[in-house]
């Protein structure tokens, strides 16, 4: 039986241990990375598959395969796959710590919205977080005896015929320079390199595959004829949860990049205003400051319309009086903001308005303060309703009288979400994560209470009704000094959103 997420994500958390200046330590024999250690292979002098060093140099350093990270931080993070899988082969049975792990990550093909008219390419996140590879129709394949630390990389061959009409492709010179990996093939080549490492023990994850045509052509053969594969999906997780450093600093990038962008929203905004003029100048305001496009399509939700947690038409006008809500985030080099503030579109909160935005605001503050190491958001989430249900008794949303029961149910109703989600290289990253798991320094979760009073709703005071209000901020868990808030440089109080509102 495989061990529980929480002590993967623990075993993760251990793995991201530095040794010495200038060396990452793995603990699993003893293993040390210093970066510049091995002999860097020259980049073609021509465009790859994708930014390089030679061809970007505004944005990505000799070193790194993707901007912010090195050869040496995706080294490190399949050592310690490997590690993981080493570290469980005691619990598959005798023979597997002796046997021939292979694990097999493919790339997402490209898709189409019609015909020959592809959709913006992104990437398997899993597949990338391993690779650093951004090309479609690409694998990454980890074999050993006991421990996969061997690499061999797939990538799509060369072909004028195609890069004329698709752009140019790294081909195996280019991907070897630019990630370090040694061993790379032509993908055509994957499943006579997967039969010819004769794995007995083989980590693959079978039901959704990420390249359905790659995993028909040369995956499912192997699965035919072996054993049936065991789930890698629950072990990237794990490793993805626990950020580095890098990580780190390419999400604060994008926590600055989105907080900017709600600033120069607001102050935008008039009433009457269209939804779909704060979508655009709001996804403006992300790219034309570094963001690669938004993370998601943003929820832009004027007056009673907040109250549909998922809108994403963004096609009516919010008018004068009314307050928009807006869910938004950007994605910066891989990893993502997710941010939501709620603003009148005038500038001014009415006293109604300001009342119910300081009754999120202030639950929304006591859950950031328990965002520290050992605390599940399971449990700021009860926390949360508990908080909530204070709330909505002060403000006669529901009866003084109530039951403690009853106003646990009322605080359900009128925040019918979570308190967060993990967050990363997704908007919802690493679902295979449970909630009830303690965080640990290095992970990125939301926080974002909210409430929502429909204006049909008469079982409420009448000038409460028609308000949705939500408050999201972006944090990374630390050992000392209080979470890191990466969205907090977005206007939250109300007398800062009506100052940025006033600077027109």
């Amino acid at each position: 039986m495989l061990p529980s997420n929480s002590s993967m994500v623990r075993s993760a958390a251990r793995l991201l241990r530095t040794w010495r200046p200038g060396c990452v330590w793995c603990p699993c024999r003893n293993i040390s990375l210093k970066p510049g250690g091995s002999r860097p292979k020259t980049l073609p002098q021509r465009y790859l598959g994708q930014p390089s060093p030679f061809t970007h140099p505004h944005l990505i350093k000799h070193g790194e395969v993707t901007p912010g990270l090195t050869q040496t931080e995706f080294e490190l993070r399949r050592l310690r796959l490997a590690s993981l899988i080493e570290a469980q082969a005691d619990r598959l049975g005798p023979s597997a710590s002796s046997s021939t792990h292979v694990v097999v990550l493919l790339s997402h093909p490209t898709r189409y919205m019609t015909n020959d008219i592809p959709y913006p390419f992104h990437q398997n996140q899993d597949f990338l977080y391993l690779s650093g590879i951004l090309e479609p129709d690409s694998a990454l394949v980890l074999y050993g005896t006991g421990r996969p630390d061997q690499a061999i990389l797939f990538v799509p061959r060369r072909d004028p015929s195609r890069e004329l009409w698709d752009g140019p492709r790294s081909g195996k010179d280019g991907a070897a320079a630019l990630t370090g990996i040694e061993r790379v093939h032509c993908t055509e080549e994957l499943g006579l390199v997967l039969k010819s490492l004769k794995g007995t023990v083989l980590w693959y994850d079978s039901s959704l595959p990420a390249h359905p045509r790659l995993h028909q052509a040369h995956v499912g053969p192997l699965l035919d004829e072996g054993p049936m594969p065991h789930s890698l999906r629950p072990l990237v997780h794990s490793l993805r949860a626990v950020k580095s450093s890098a990580e780190v600093a390419l999400m604060q990038e994008a926590g600055h990049i989105s907080a900017q962008a709600f600033r120069r929203t607001m102050a935008m905004c008039r009433g009457d205003v269209d939804e779909a003029v704060i979508f655009a100048k709001f996804d403006f305001e992300n790219r034309i400051h570094g963001a690669n496009f938004l993370a998601y399509p943003p929820v832009v939700a004027g007056g009673n319309r907040a109250n549909t947690l998922h809108y994403i038409n963004n096609n009516q006008i919010i008018k004068d009086g009314e307050m928009v809500l807006l869910d938004g985030g950007c994605e910066y080099f891989g990893y993502v903001s997710d941010i939501t503030r709620t603003w009148p579109v005038n500038g001014k909160f009415s006293p109604a308005q300001a009342e119910l935005y300081e009754a999120v605001l202030e639950v929304q503050r006591s859950c950031l303060s328990m965002c520290s190491p050992g605390v599940s958001l399971d449990h700021i989430y009860s926390s949360m309703l508990a908080l909530l249900g204070r709330q909505l008794r002060r403000l006669g949303v529901v009866k003084a009288s109530s039951s403690e029961a009853d106003v646990l149910k009322a605080a359900r109703r009128y925040c019918p979400h979570h308190i967060g989600h993990y967050l990363g290289m997704d908007v919802h990253d690493t679902p295979e994560l449970s909630r009830s798991q303690p965080l640990q320094p290095g992970m990125a979760i939301t926080i974002e209470p909210g409430l929502y009073i429909a204006e049909d709703n008469d079982q409420v005071p009448k000038r409460f009704r028609g308000l949705g209000i939500r408050i999201e901020d972006d944090v990374v868990i630390r050992d000392e000094g209080g979470a890191l808030i990466l969205s907090s440089d977005a206007p939250k109080t109300i007398a800062d959103v009506e100052k940025a509102c006033a600077q027109r």
